[in-house]
């Protein structure tokens, strides 16, 4: 997080030499200047840099402005300070909340919001988002992505790619610069003799980008497997950007970039060693061969290895390993679908098997759990799995995660990590298993001279299954893949078996060394990627998340809820959060109060229900998580009596280690 101080001294030389131009040129400014405050930072006469939680773009006219992004809407203090009174437009990059959540008081006021046409839906329909059950169950795609308005927003104009409109002083012309949201844009402003682009999350400084996980996206393939897929996409926008000459870059996060060739640069040849360091060792070259073909042949990437011959106590069939005792006994692995329970039935009725033992589950994803329930109905035994993957499949409403299945399941036993326990002729040992998803199990079965490991889907021939940033990836010592692979070399097992590959398969120490190299050269890789203090915070997006996710309170009720916040860094950090409530709820929840035009800010203190830009914000909840930790912050508030009945998206403001992340998670309320 840059300060205020760094962030201006990155003006200085721009605002510079911007100033000695007009003066070299005996030019006069042509309207009142802006005086300069702490919080906004002048480019030229008319072009002016809000610095809150975004870097918001102000054009000035006279008393008006128009505005690129509004974030949490603080800008209007800065505003009226420079003696501003009317946002005449407001101009949006891109349909994420933290550029949005402020701008419903401004059009209240009179502004026009615009934004580009590609996107428009993204903030007047964003009902038909969160009312989607596709958007909360199965979700295999992540496009558009949940960090959108909680409450539609008008949209009063559209841009189109190329289109170029005057405003007061200026002259600003619409770039589509797609990759960090698919429509996103960039608006290059022309004025004052300046040329200055406002490029959204584009870029976030010299070989930067805000985060990773919003370039998940899927070409050949669903979103699912298209881990860094907006890469070529942004890359080219970024070349566009470059195009587009600008003396200047004004990201939303970030520094202003005074050598925009160079930034842009730097940042597409950083997106390529990170990608070409995921693609060393992805388990997904196995699966889609020609997603990777420009990589083929590669000395430097681990080669895929040849599958072994499956033991005959295993059976296998669509995402499921069954292991057949001596005796006829059957111990079923995962059951994604009807068809499981058929074909299992089928081989009981055949003699092939006698009984059905028991069912473990390796991972919460819906290819693999979606029929437990009619599984746990066919046959009588119990369903075991690890603690954390329990967690999910027996309350899945508590979740937002990819490929959630919506069916609820029993678990009649939760594994602790290394619990053990006989089964007929083998020994079966369970593990937390953080590999594919962080919710995930590994099963080491032993018997005579075999020791098969289950691994899920953690891992396939050609490496490890690291290809949707959404499972929660992590990258470090001990964590993440790297505890799978050292639990992988000391076990040693003679075969390892993955639900959606028929062959066995085992790795070579070699490989095992290559595998975890890689993921240690990754994370300070990844870190200088992202303006974070680890690259997990980049690659991790439920970093902050809400639990229960979503739940069901009466009119009149209480709603009560942890904001849970993972701490990537490696010291202890302090976190706070707030809700933020619907809008159509402010006048019931206070009565009688009187509020301000000016937002509250993020900044921590007051306690009770206050008003806020959106509506009522609750009071402030703090909490201190350890290096690599959980800290976990409760939030209540009571519904209204007279709220109509739905699904509200209540945004949650959170505060960190000098950031400020504006309805940067959300919660639902269905009511």
């Amino acid at each position: 997080m840059l300060t205020r101080r760094e962030f201006l001294a990155g003006t200085v030389a721009a605002v510079g030499a911007a100033a000695a131009a007009r003066i070299g040129a005996g030019a006069a400014p042509s309207g009142p200047a802006t005086p300069e405050t702490a919080d906004l930072a002048g480019l030229s006469d008319h072009l002016y840099v809000y610095r809150g939680p975004i870097n918001v773009g102000v054009v000035r006219d006279g008393q008006k402005a128009l505005l690129i992004d509004c974030g949490d809407g603080r800008v209007a203090e800065a505003l009226a300070a420079a003696g501003i009174t009317t946002v005449d437009q407001i101009i949006f990059t891109h349909h994420h909340r933290d550029q949005a959540c402020g701008a419903a008081s401004l059009a209240a006021k009179g502004a026009r919001i615009g934004a580009a046409a590609s996107e428009k839906d993204w903030f007047d329909k964003v009902d038909t988002y969160w009312s989607n059950p596709k958007s909360r169950w199965h979700m295999y795609k992540q496009h558009p992505h949940h960090l959108m308005l909680a409450e539609p927003l008008r949209v009063d104009a559209t841009f189109a790619d190329g289109e170029t409109f005057a405003w007061g002083p200026a002259t600003l012309c619409v770039l589509a610069t797609p990759g960090h949201t698919d429509g996103s844009v960039t608006y290059v402003v022309e004025v004052d003799g300046r040329r200055v682009a406002f490029s959204g999350d584009a870029i976030a400084g010299p070989g930067q980008v805000w985060d990773v996980h919003s370039l998940q996206k899927g070409t050949q393939t669903t979103d699912y497997h298209g881990f860094m897929g907006a890469r070529p996409q942004l890359i080219e926008s970024l070349g566009r950007l470059k195009a587009a000459g600008a003396s200047a870059l004004v990201p939303s996060h970030g520094r202003i970039m005074n050598d925009p060739p160079a930034a842009i640069d730097a940042t597409a040849a950083a997106l390529d060693r990170c990608y070409d360091k995921y693609v060393a060792i992805s388990a997904l070259r196995h699966y889609f061969p020609k997603l990777f073909a420009e990589y083929a042949g590669r000395k430097d990437h681990m080669p895929i290895r040849k599958g072994k011959e499956v033991p005959a106590c295993l059976r296998h069939f669509g995402t499921t390993w069954m292991l057949v005792s001596k005796d006829g006994a059957g111990f079923v692995m995962d059951c994604g679908n009807a068809q499981v329970v058929k074909e299992v039935k089928r081989r009981q009725a055949e003699g092939e098997v006698r009984s059905v033992e028991g069912l473990w589950i390796t991972h919460y994803h819906d290819d693999h759990t979606d029929a437990i329930p009619d599984f746990q109905k066919a046959f009588d035994c119990p369903c075991i799995t690890d603690g954390s993957v329990a967690a999910v499949i027996t309350d899945p409403m508590a979740w937002r995660l990819p490929c959630l299945s919506p069916n609820r399941a029993r678990v009649d036993r939760s594994t602790a990590d290394g619990e053990s326990w006989p089964w007929h002729e083998f020994k079966m040992t369970a593990y937390h298993f953080p590999g594919q998803t962080l919710y995930h199990a590994g099963l080491l079965v032993e018997g005579g001279d075999l020791r098969m490991f289950f691994c899920g889907d953690s891992f396939t021939m050609a490496g490890i299954d690291d290809y949707c940033a959404m499972n929660r990836n992590w990258l470090g010592r001990g964590v993440g893949f790297d505890r799978c692979i050292a639990l992988l070399e000391k076990l040693q097992p003679t075969h390892i078996f993955n639900p959606h590959v028929a062959d066995a398969f085992d790795f070579t120490s070699e490989q095992y060394r290559f595998m975890r190299a890689n993921l240690a050269e990754r994370e300070p890789l990844f870190g200088q990627l992202v303006p974070w203090e680890h690259a997990n915070y980049g690659m991790d997006e439920p970093w902050v998340r809400c639990h229960p996710y979503e739940q069901q309170s009466a009119r009149g009720g209480e709603a009560a809820f942890d904001v849970v916040v993972t701490n990537h860094s490696t010291g202890p950090r302090t976190f706070a959060c707030r809700a933020v409530l619907p809008r159509a709820w402010k006048r019931e929840l206070l009565p009688g109060a009187t509020y301000k035009a000016t937002p509250a800010g993020l900044r921590p203190g007051a306690a009770g229900l206050r008003p806020g830009e959106a509506g009522v914000v609750t009071a402030w909840a703090g909490g201190e998580a350890p290096a690599k930790a959980e800290a976990r912050m409760r939030l209540s508030f009571r519904l209204p009596e007279q709220c109509p009945r739905g699904r509200y998206v209540i945004p949650i403001d959170l505060t960190c280690a000098g950031r400020e992340l504006p309805q940067f998670t959300e919660a639902v309320i269905t009511a």
